[in-house]
């Protein structure tokens, strides 16, 4: 991230669209483990099953690494109980006013468009609060599930080239979503 960006304010989170992203906490290890330990994170996400309470905290320790470094943040999705459901993070990408957005939702809390909020909450917040102009989501094309929501969101692919990232079967490939504005 360059130094032209500006940094989330930590406690604050993000409220709106019936949602409030905010920080993890050391407390919420045990349900990151059970949102996480799924079979469909395990083959969309870089996020591995078994995923115990020592693969969350190891995750939480490296997004508050991402965090202090000015990289990105990563945030929990809740809605009025504050109990995470899934997560949605930004990270910067190098390329000035560009970031990309990930997300996850726990296997009993999908099909209730909280992806689909949480990427618009978070795309407002890049947009309005950290100057960005041009938002990436990565899908890999047999995700059916995330290209709905990239739709839904606004977002269209683009005929950028596929971006290969590894994961322990072998490098898998994901096409590029782009949104530029808000609508």
């Amino acid at each position: 991230m360059t130094d032209t960006h500006r940094t989330m304010p930590r406690s604050r989170g993000l409220r709106g669209l019936g949602l409030r992203l905010r920080e993890w906490t050391d407390e919420d290890l045990p349900v990151m483990a059970q949102l996480f330990d799924d079979p469909e994170m395990d083959r969309w996400t870089p996020l591995r099953s078994p995923f115990d309470l020592a693969a969350a905290s190891a995750y939480l320790a490296a997004a508050r690494q991402a965090e202090a470094e000015n990289r990105g943040v990563n945030l929990a999705i809740t809605v009025e109980d504050d109990r995470p459901r899934g997560e949605v993070l930004l990270r910067y990408t190098g390329n000035p006013g560009e970031g990309e957005i990930a997300y996850g939702i726990g296997p009993r809390h999908r099909r209730q468009g909280l992806a689909k909020r949480a990427v618009e909450l978070m795309v407002r917040h890049a947009f309005q609060d950290l100057g960005m102009t041009r938002m990436l989501l990565r899908i890999e094309p047999a995700n059916a599930g995330s290209q709905a929501v990239a739709a839904a969101a606004g977002f269209r692919l683009t005929d950028d080239a596929p971006v290969y990232r590894d994961r322990r079967e072998g490098p898998f490939k994901l096409l590029t979503w782009e949104r530029t504005e808000l609508s």
